[in-house]
């Protein structure tokens, strides 16, 4: 049995959804009805940015869930989203498929540690990049999260390593620039992935 890695409880921890409800982490309530369930998060230490899904045991919804899209704008919002970016658990909703394929196998939630110095390195120097490229303009940056969890699992999952769906979110900065022509054809969306090895 392989001894669990240091870089599970400082950075990243994965949990499968059907046991993060049956034991949700400190500061987090799971509420049940009939039509759907309801996790509620710690505002103070817990960013939410997972999107509602449906399971066989009915709809799962993140209240107060930002959702993997979050729109800003101005400099206020965005100032405020990447302070809790940086220092608060991000917690995120992901499935691994079958390859070849979009059907869910199981899903996931996935706990960033945003206060971590690594974490918060790789997340400020690609938010810098991704800002510093479209200066002035309207931009969208996609994070993605599949190296990261290509990492964890290495170090914690035997056997082929999973295929990740909704492994992201982006930020979407809309500025009031009048005449936006680069956002405006699609030349303002940057990507980068978030490396923790």
């Amino acid at each position: 049995m392989r001894k669990e890695q240091p870089f599970k409880r400082e950075r990243i921890t994965v949990t499968e959804l059907h046991h993060f409800l049956l034991r949700p982490p400190n500061g987090f309530s799971v509420e049940s009805t009939p039509l759907h369930t309801v996790i509620r998060g710690d505002p103070d230490s817990s960013l939410l940015l997972a999107d509602p899904c449906d399971t066989s045991a009915g709809r799962v919804v993140f209240h107060g869930s930002l959702g993997r899209i979050i729109k800003v704008t101005d400099l206020w919002q965005y100032s405020n989203f990447r302070g809790n970016l940086l220092s608060k658990n991000m917690y995120m909703l992901v499935a691994t498929c079958m390859p070849e394929s979009a059907e869910v196998v199981k899903r996931y939630v996935v706990c960033l540690r945003g206060a971590d110095q690594m974490v918060r390195w790789h997340m400020e120097r690609g938010l810098n990049w991704a800002i510093s490229s479209v200066a002035g303009e309207s931009y969208e940056v996609e994070v993605d999260l599949t190296d990261a969890l290509n990492t964890w699992a290495t170090r914690n999952v035997a056997g082929t390593r999973p295929q990740w769906l909704d492994a992201s979110f982006t930020l979407k900065y809309h500025s009031d620039a009048l005449f936006d022509f680069p956002h405006w054809l699609g030349f303002s969306k940057r990507k980068f992935k978030l490396q923790l090895s």
